[in-house]
């Protein structure tokens, strides 16, 4: 059933939408395109966005403006992926995924001529090159030709070699030739076909299958030792050794995994990022990661078919193989999907994942300097999700109690401003009606005076409490808030120091948070704050309750005389080596004659 809100243009579209694959496009009242998207059956796509309640506010917007829908119909759903990423590159729709790719990839390009040339370009689009790439890593790249260089003599001239050319002499032989670079086919000193088979074996290496060049290498090698030819046999044996060397750096799973694509997806509120393996003989030749920004309700599975079909298109990759997190609905072609449990396969696809984590964090420090509001924000969407609220901790405080058996108990309380601590807000407190070591009794007084103030003087409200303590404590202080009103109306959790198990209200089973979640850290740092405070505060209550008792041994000097003396001279030792001129300056002569002679006898 379609909303009431969808014109009747809408529904009548929608009706005679046909339930074969296809492209929709959406249309505002001025006819910009705002949305692209493909759909395994074009009806029933369709008309999902506009059958339910959404919970993006930015797809509820993108709804509310859609004005015309325009599709075109193709053949399968592949067709369907391919033409969505065409016109997305193309016409960059306002609502649509965009891929973020602001770098210029590096390619080793082979000129199709006679004695092709090897060299790296970061243009792509020139008809009269072979292209192999791109590469995320120019020093990967590099190593690649440095290690082409040094197995083949090839020319990096740019003359015509034709053999009308060659056969009239127009060309000498360079400097190339006699450091032993170049073999001067511009002279004749080389025939096409040694040069088309070394390039034959150059193209091998570049994809990766470096057992085809050592295999053609050893077969030459066995020739030329029959000849007796054995200069020639030992500088092959040293091109198969080092390319043996090379792969074994490069080697880091079984040699049997060969041809295959590797991808892993990391996703947050407003982006994903989708790292990508290529495989060969067990070797990685090329990898890259790539951030997708969202721009409504994408799902993972979504995010990670647009950027597989992206790169695969990018890479130009046939592999027949590809290894996944999970499983996609929408199905390559000629193609196995393998989710690997166990083995080399799962080592390679959790190597991927931690690239994919790594390319975020590194993007997220680059937010956090250029852009901190937006650091900000998505780590409170991220805490927002984490901890199951209804709205962003945009203020948190923090609760932790400190005391010796009961004696100078204090509470400290930390503020935490959009994931910042706010030190001028923070507050502690001295338990005033807990007689003894009573930790919850303890917890359950100091939210219970710290709330009540809030709301007498109106004060603001945090979104989110955070209790140092497990179940028990967490319950001392739901007691509190309780009896003021204030449960359901803030977020209030328990964090175990044990195994940093978070607790919630009514529920038994604590949630367990990744160790390097942000969310788990700004916990963990309001605790830690908590703590601090509270043991500072501690300590400096028990000095002065220690210094007063000593000083109340003298007989006529009161309380306030020994709190006086400690505020004027900071310590009972600097008291005992104050002159008596100065302490009756302090106390007057009567109470500072006491005093000064109390330490002299003792």
């Amino acid at each position: 059933m379609l909303t009431e809100n969808s014109s009747e243009h809408i529904q009548s579209i929608i009706k005679s939408l046909p339930e074969t694959p296809g492209v929709y496009q959406y249309y505002d009242k001025e006819n910009t395109l705002l949305y692209v998207g493909k759909a395994k059956n074009l009806k029933k796509r369709v008309s999902s966005y506009f059958n339910k309640e959404h919970l993006s506010a930015r797809l509820r917007i993108l709804v509310k403006k859609i004005n015309d829908i325009k599709t075109i119909k193709v053949n399968t759903e592949l067709d369907a992926l391919l033409l969505e990423n065409n016109l997305i590159k193309n016409l960059k729709p306002r609502y649509n995924v965009m891929l973020r790719d602001d770098k210029t990839y590096p390619w080793i390009a082979i000129k199709k001529e006679r004695f092709p040339r090897l060299f790296y370009t970061r243009q792509s689009k020139r008809n009269d090159l072979e292209y192999y790439g791109p590469y995320a890593s120019v020093q990967i790249m590099h190593a690649l030709l440095d290690l082409i260089y040094q197995l083949f003599p090839l020319r990096n001239c740019t003359y015509d070699l034709s053999d009308t050319n060659i056969k009239k002499k127009k060309f000498r032989a360079c400097l190339e030739f006699h450091i032993g670079k170049c073999k001067a086919p511009c002279e004749d000193k080389q025939s096409v076909e040694e040069y088309d088979d070394n390039i034959k074996q150059i193209r091998q290496i570049i994809k990766g299958d470096f057992q085809f060049a050592v295999r053609d290498m050893k077969k030459q090698m066995n020739l030329f030792s029959e000849k007796m030819q054995f200069e020639e046999a030992e500088l092959l044996k040293r091109k198969v050794d080092l390319l043996e060397r090379y792969q074994s750096k490069s080697t880091i799973v079984h040699p049997s995994i060969t041809d295959t694509d590797v991808f892993a997806i990391v996703s947050e509120e407003k982006a994903s990022y989708v790292s990508y393996f290529k495989v060969m003989n067990g070797t990685i030749i090329q990898a890259q990661t790539i951030e997708l920004k969202k721009h409504l309700e994408e799902s993972d599975e979504e995010m990670l078919v647009f950027a597989m079909n992206e790169i695969r298109l990018r890479f130009n990759s046939q592999s027949k193989e590809i290894l996944l997190p999970f499983e996609p609905e929408f199905i390559f072609p000629d193609v196995k999907y393998v989710v690997p449990k166990i083995g080399d396969k799962k080592n390679l696809l959790d190597l991927c994942f931690r690239n994919a984590k790594e390319h975020k964090r590194e993007r997220e420090k680059q937010i956090a300097l250029t852009d901190p509001e937006r650091h900000t924000a998505r780590i409170m969407q991220q805490m927002m999700k984490d901890l199951r609220m209804k709205e962003e901790p945009r203020r948190i405080e923090g609760f932790d109690n400190s005391n010796i058996q009961g004696e100078f108990a204090v509470s400290a309380m930390p503020v935490f401003i959009d994931g910042k601590p706010a030190k001028k807000e923070y507050r502690h407190f001295n338990i005033k009606t807990v007689v003894g070591p009573d930790d919850f009794a303890t917890m359950e007084e100091v939210i219970l005076r710290r709330y009540t103030r809030v709301l007498e003087e109106k004060l603001p409200i945090p979104q989110l409490i955070v209790i140092d303590g497990g179940k028990g404590q967490l319950s001392a202080a739901i007691n509190s808030l309780e009896k003021l009103g204030l449960m359901g109306k803030v977020t209030i959790i328990g964090i175990a120091k044990r195994l940093e198990e978070i607790y919630f209200p009514g529920d038994s089973i604590p949630l367990y948070l990744d160790k390097r979640s942000e969310t788990l850290k700004v916990i963990q740092q309001i605790r830690d704050e908590a703590h601090r405070f509270g043991i500072t505060h501690h300590r400096s209550k028990r000095s002065r309750e220690t210094f007063k008792s000593e000083l109340s041994e003298i007989k006529g000097i009161s309380e306030i005389t020994a709190q006086k003396l400690l505020t004027e001279f900071k310590s009972v030792k600097q008291i005992k080596e104050t002159p008596l001129e100065e302490l009756t300056k302090a106390i007057g002569p009567a109470k500072a004659k006491l005093v000064w002679e109390f330490f002299r006898k003792n």
